[in-house]
């Protein structure tokens, strides 16, 4: 069972960076959390009314689960930024800081103070990172941007739909996610860099910009080109979910070794023939091949073919995410761990997105309460404007 570190040093390839976590929601919030992962002590600082995750429908009947899932490894403090006091002790702990991380939209930090201009002749140091909707320019950066909005603009949920239906929703904030992957890389770049200048900088992520990442294979337009080229990067219907005996499988066999083999354990070795000898030829085809394919895996559970199937078809039987916690290679990686909070008690939860061997960083600890470590973080605040003998405003 882990509970928080005593101390602020928690070891780690980022020990002794303090990251202040100005952010709500998923993207920033969570990018912050793999920081802390990586060692770094995060301060989430939140208004009165709290992050508004912490209000997000949850089974659990004292806390959000997503609350719980995106701010592990984090002190809690409550500050109100239109409080005077408030806003003095912020300034201070900037003083003291590597990182600040928001998700305001563009015009807010300059009204409350805290823009990257106004925050940088206090420490020229900080690596300053603002999580957007839409950027910090053009005709939308003041309009609110979340992940669904984000998928729906961007031609996701078109693509994710079946030709010619609707479009779908990619459910579990994956623009959020990949987002908050880019808040750590892209933190993390500018600590490297401010080593050799001794300068912090300010850095931009938006979830406009990482849902057109996301797709970098399909945001390719050629010359001449119409609106209507194939931009889907599926390979046609051999690979995807099938239904077998019971339960779903997924099967990907888009090389030839991979195709050999699938045909070979499926008694399909007819399939093995120059009409079909190309994930080209397959996609026209597939018409032919998935009847043919689904009465084979009709003789097996998905759990019977994925164990014959090994390691020469790559595929996965469809599974809860609760098999997650004590499935063997999630056990054998270490990415379970146990936490204990102060209102729900014992739960396991993820950890630790990266591994290193050598800095492998410190085991992490539950979500903190609203202002859970907020009396000694506001005493460190106080004490560091004393200590400066000037007013930080």
């Amino acid at each position: 069972m882990h509970t928080e570190s005593p101390t602020p040093s928690r070891g780690g390839p980022l020990a002794g960076v303090r990251v202040l976590d100005l952010s709500a929601y998923i993207a920033g919030p969570y990018g912050c959390t793999l920081l802390a992962d990586q060692g770094a002590e995060v301060i989430k600082i939140e208004p009165p009314v709290g992050d508004n995750l912490r209000k997000y429908p949850s089974t659990l009947p004292t806390e959000s689960r997503a609350f719980l899932g995106v701010n592990r490894s984090k002190r809690g403090l409550m500050l109100d930024l239109k409080d005077p006091q408030d806003k003095q002790r912020l300034l201070a702990l900037v003083q003291s800081a590597d990182v600040l991380v928001h998700n305001f939209r563009p015009s807010v930090p300059e009204r409350l103070g805290i823009a990257y201009e106004q925050l940088k002749p206090l420490n020229p140091r900080l690596i300053y990172c603002a999580v957007t909707g839409f950027g910090e320019q053009g005709p939308l950066k003041d309009k609110a941007g979340y992940d669904q909005v984000l998928q729906t603009m961007t031609g996701m949920c078109t693509l994710q739909g079946a030709a010619g239906g609707p479009p779908e929703i990619l459910y579990g904030s994956v623009v959020d996610y990949y987002a908050a992957a880019m808040v750590a890389s892209g933190v993390t770049s500018a600590l490297y860099e401010r080593e050799k200048s001794g300068l912090g900088q300010s850095v931009g992520v938006s979830l406009l910009r990482s849902a057109l990442a996301m797709q970098s294979a399909r945001m390719i337009w050629a010359e001449n080109e119409g609106r209507d080229v194939g931009r889907d990067m599926r390979s046609g219907g051999i690979t995807g979910i099938h239904p077998t005996r019971e339960g779903y499988l997924y099967i990907s066999a888009n090389t030839p070794h991979f195709w050999q083999a699938l045909c070979e354990k499926t008694g399909l070795q007819a399939l093995l023939c120059e009409r079909y000898d190309s994930v080209r030829k397959r996609a026209v085809h597939q018409a032919e091949i998935v009847p043919r394919l689904h009465a084979a895996l009709t003789h097996r559970s998905a759990l019977e073919w994925e164990q014959l199937f090994g390691e020469e078809v790559p595929c996965a039987a469809a599974r809860a995410v609760e098999d997650m916690f004590d499935f063997p290679q999630v056990q054998a990686e270490d990415m379970v761990q146990v936490y204990e909070h102060p209102v729900v008690g014992t739960y396991r939860g993820f950890t630790r997105a990266v591994t290193f061997s050598r800095t492998p960083g410190p085991a992490g600890f539950a979500a903190p309460t609203l202002d859970q470590h907020g009396e000694a973080l506001r005493q460190e605040a106080d004490q560091r404007r004393v200590i400066s003998g000037r007013p930080t405003a």
